[in-house]
């Protein structure tokens, strides 16, 4: 998130997703937020209690390329992880992290042991409140972020699935369908139902996005709604967060 993106955070926006870092090497995250500054992630929280900032793990592609989660080992990749990004945690002030490895050149196991360790160490160490993964129906992906749910689901505090990788044109029926599956993927967890802000793929705000979050709400099954992404929101002056931030005030 660019430091030029801002509007009125109200008291309902609890989390703020700010870059994707790809690892470099052997698994040690190394960035700079070159458009944000620590004392502006302390800013932003000191104005708004409510807000937790986090970083995104991943992504992808980097370099041209896609961003592969390839460790040498659960042990080397651990070890760098857990330093790495507690440096950078602390610098900026951060509470949480959010895991969004699209592409794998390792078994789920591994991939279920490293995150899930990281999680469980960062939160140990008090480094970080909180934790979501982001997931979208690959089977590949889904192989690998289910192995983590079944070890270390009870780390998890969300699930930000990226039901926008549906095509285009998902219907209102169709999206309570996706969304009850990855219930039972996904089961005990907060699943945050989602949309891209250019209505590119999945259920748009315009084509029933907003109904079928007023049904999961009235069943009890709206934690949260989950975004992408604030450059394509601020030129349409974030009016669906704005839509997002009402629907939730409402109480049933």
């Amino acid at each position: 998130m660019s430091n030029s993106i801002s509007f009125s955070l109200s008291q309902l926006i609890t989390q703020l997703h700010l870059l994707l870092l790809p690892p470099m090497g052997n698994s040690t995250f190394s960035g700079t937020l070159t458009n944000l500054t620590p004392s502006q992630v302390t800013a932003i929280k000191s104005k708004y209690s409510n807000v937790k900032v986090a970083l995104s793990l991943g992504g992808d592609s980097v370099g041209g390329g896609y961003a592969y989660f390839n460790p040498s080992s659960v042990n080397s990749w651990l070890s760098n992880a857990v330093s790495s990004l507690t440096h950078i945690i602390q610098e900026y002030n951060l509470d949480g992290i959010d895991i969004d490895y699209e592409h794998f050149q390792t078994d789920p196991d591994t991939f279920a042991q490293c995150i899930g360790q990281l999680i469980s160490t960062l939160k140990k160490n008090g480094i970080i409140s909180f934790a979501s993964i982001a997931p979208y129906d690959d089977d590949q992906v889904q192989s690998h972020y289910m192995a983590l749910w079944k070890s270390y689901g009870h780390l998890i505090d969300y699930v930000n699935f990226q039901f926008y990788a549906y095509d285009q044109g998902t219907t209102v029926s169709q999206f309570m369908d996706y969304f009850e599956t990855q219930r039972s993927n996904y089961k005990g967890g907060k699943i945050l139902p989602s949309f891209i802000s250019d209505g590119s793929g999945g259920l748009s705000p315009e084509n029933g996005f907003f109904t079928a979050c007023s049904k999961l709400k009235s069943e009890g099954n709206l934690h949260g709604i989950f975004v992408w992404c604030a450059d394509d929101s601020k030129a349409l002056d974030f009016k669906y967060e704005k839509q997002s931030q009402s629907l939730l005030a409402i109480s049933h």
